[in-house]
């Protein structure tokens, strides 16, 4: 994986020092914040294995940084696009991928010794003994939530227009879900045209991406004979033993995510032994203890290719860095202090207003900006929307202020498009604004990242005005994405005569259509009191451990 320099930053051999050092992994360790943090509160592999049954032998498995992403924009002018959720460490020319050792495993062990706590730390006495973990309780964990998963009636809201709304967004859901069962089955993805499955080659030879990414949408909008159908096939059919290069960071989000998601929603063993396993395979990877580039030389640890964005490459890094915090009860001192600074860094370097008045974000290349926004990083308006009440008392309203405009400008880059969809990038020169200027970023895959902020800011304002433009975007997708077997991608935006790229994508079902059943849902649908959505919009729970430690003393005292 290579990274890159910010102006500032010594190129020298030594230049990578302590808080770079920190900085250079710090993406690989909110994945594992996120994702795995769902499973321990210590990242390591040991801890893991003591959570969970293990299993004795599994294959090697051979994970890349995020090398085999199919999100290409060339690529998407050659060929119908068979794109894969590009929010990865896309590989760049030279790159090489990164490889893990087999991973050899210790002798299996007890169930007892592998079904230890959760939550909690290590007894003070003697705090390499495993006798002093206790058994992790679903039911304890469930307690410590401050209100159900699913709300008092599902999240349905009381107002019957928005009720309207969102059994149409879960009829797109059964559409979306029913087509791929018929015609793709076990694959990763649907093609809607053809009427067949892809593959592709992100997931390392792993399958059923579409299937792991729709558990939870599927369970909380209520499709239940669906719900099931999908987890006999993770029952009978999940195969994690593939030798295959696969993108850490999709591997991750999608399969460790739907998975634990899964558990975390419904308590079903199956997900959490499954995650594991996929758990155990990925732990190879090493992980560590102003603004970041997106690359790092891996030979001289030096910041490389000044270029700095918060879409594609960069984006889960801020993401996960503000979802940490969250994540953490709020007890992530580390992971806030990252992100505040951060951000004052984006707006001082980044932030941007047009002269039409609105407010987006630049990328950074060599210390030049570039004055062009990618649909990616419009999940930014919702991200600085959840950080905003736990930023400095001064600067709360600026932040949320702040990430209304980013919103508002990414809703203009549907408005301003013929099919009232988003580009893949649009841009701010030249006398345009907020739209595409190049052949190349026309497209739009079905992506999420709008609708996301559209959800987040419903939530926190609950202004009218978002539920009107969720809306529509459904409008939008049901005349131009819909097909007579499913939903597709278009290849240009600023054309009513569509062309479709002949892919349903697996972000579809558990991104785009979850954040536009929760925009028409009750706030109590997966509250973001005790939820924190990772990339994929997995919902994980926020950790609360005082509460599971006083639970499991609470236990002890009653078994005594």
């Amino acid at each position: 994986m290579v990274f890159r320099k910010l102006p500032g930053v010594s190129a020298s051999g030594m230049g990578l020092r302590l808080s770079q050092k920190f900085v250079f992994l710090i993406f690989l360790s909110g994945l594992v914040t996120l994702c795995f943090g769902a499973l321990f509160f210590l990242p390591d592999s040991v801890r893991l294995k003591r959570i969970f049954l293990s299993k004795t032998e599994t294959q090697p498995v051979t994970v890349g940084s995020g090398s085999g992403s199919e999100n290409d924009a060339r690529e998407h002018l050659k060929r119908p696009k068979e794109q894969d959720h590009p929010r990865a460490m896309t590989s760049t020319k030279g790159d090489t991928s990164t490889k893990l050792k087999s991973l050899s495993r210790k002798p299996a062990v007890s169930r007892e010794a592998t079904e230890e706590r959760l939550a909690g730390g290590r007894s003070a006495t003697v705090p390499d003994s495993d006798a002093n973990w206790d058994t992790f309780s679903y039911d304890k964990f469930r307690r410590c939530l401050l209100k159900p998963p699913l709300g008092r009636d599902g999240g349905r809201p009381s107002d019957p227009k928005t009720t309207e709304r969102r059994d149409k967004v879960k009829e797109m859901m059964k559409f979306a879900w029913d087509n791929y069962k018929r015609y793709a089955w076990g694959k990763n993805e649907l093609r809607p045209l053809t009427r067949n499955g892809h593959i592709g080659n992100m997931f390392g030879g792993l399958r059923g991406a579409s299937i792991i990414d729709s558990l939870d949408t599927l369970y909380i909008m209520g499709l239940m004979d669906e719900y099931n159908d999908a987890k006999q096939w993770v029952q009978s059919s999940l195969d994690l033993n593939s030798n295959g290069e696969a993108s850490l960071f999709e591997v991750n989000i999608r399969y460790v995510g739907g998975l634990l998601s899964a558990y975390y929603l419904t308590g079903e063993e199956l997900f959490k032994t499954k995650a594991v396993e996929l758990g155990e395979k990925l732990l190879p990877i090493e992980k560590p203890h102003g603004l970041y580039p997106n690359f790092l030389s891996p030979v001289s640890g030096n910041w490389v290719q000044h270029h700095v964005s918060i879409g594609g490459l960069g984006d889960s890094f801020y993401e996960y860095l503000i979802k940490s915090y969250l994540m953490s009860d709020k007890t992530d001192d580390d992971a806030k202090m990252m992100y505040y600074s951060a951000l004052e860094a984006i707006e001082a370097n980044l932030v941007q207003k047009s002269p039409g008045g609105l407010t987006y974000m630049a990328e950074w290349r060599g210390g030049i900006l570039d004055h062009k926004m990618g649909h990616l990083a419009c999940f930014s308006g919702g991200m600085i929307g959840i950080g905003a009440d736990d930023g400095a008392p001064e600067k709360r309203q600026h932040y949320l202020d702040l990430a209304a405009e980013i919103t508002h400008t990414c809703h203009e880059s549907y408005t301003r498009s013929a099919t009232k969809l988003g580009p893949e990038a649009f841009r701010f020169d030249s006398g345009a604004e907020a739209t595409a200027t190049r052949l190349s970023d026309r497209y739009y895959i079905l992506r999420p990242e709008v609708i996301e902020s559209y959800m987040y800011m419903w939530r926190l304002t609950h202004d009218p005005k978002y539920r009107e433009w969720g809306w529509e975007a459904v409008e939008a997708l049901e005349e131009h994405c819909r097909v007579e077997s499913g939903f597709s991608g278009i290849r240009d935006v600023y054309t009513m005569t569509v062309s479709h790229d002949n892919m349903q994508q697996s972000f579809f079902l558990s991104e785009t259509l979850k954040y536009l059943y929760l925009l028409f849902s009750d706030d109590d649908l997966l509250p973001l009191e005790d939820w924190v959505f990772n990339t994929e919009a997995h919902p994980l729970p926020i950790i609360r451990k005082s509460c599971l430690q006083d639970e499991a003393t609470q236990d002890k005292t009653v078994s005594e």
